[in-house]
């Protein structure tokens, strides 16, 4: 059994965890946490099952060059990005098995009612906790 875990970063951090039993990650969580909380979650999950069956997608902004909007658009991509550049500094820090992932090569922005549908997860979510669960759903563990 692997530990799948999905991050989308930003103040709002998407957060999801799915259980890889070998036919891909069945979700068992999908919410939305400040960086800090997320990184405590994290810690509880290493403390119950250690580090080594447990592995973080991390959707990496920094490798996004497509931005629109003004000024404080901008402001919220560079926040963005430098909790990315967190993310990793702190998976390299805990020694955590992570890799950072292209926003192209995830299914993002999916709706509510496609997220149902596509998942069967049944509670309510935001955009962020959809994107970082489609991070580590049905994904095969490497």
């Amino acid at each position: 059994m692997k530990i799948l875990i999905g991050i989308d970063t930003g103040v709002n951090t998407g957060f999801a965890v799915a259980i890889d039993c070998g036919n891909g990650g069945e979700l068992s969580k999908v919410t939305c946490l400040t960086i800090t909380r997320a990184m405590a979650e994290i810690k509880l999950l290493i403390a119950e099952n250690g580090p080594d069956d447990m592995k973080l997608y991390i959707e990496d902004a920094r490798k996004r060059t497509w931005f629109t909007g003004g000024r404080e658009k901008a402001q919220g991509v560079g926040s963005v990005k430098r909790d990315a550049q967190i993310w990793e500094d702190w998976c390299k820090e805990q020694g955590l098995n992570y890799l950072m992932i292209h926003p192209k090569a995830n299914a993002t922005k999916t709706t509510s009612e496609i997220f149902k549908k596509r998942t069967g997860w049944p509670g309510r979510t935001n955009e962020h906790a959809r994107d970082a669960a489609m991070l580590v759903f049905k994904r095969f563990a490497k």
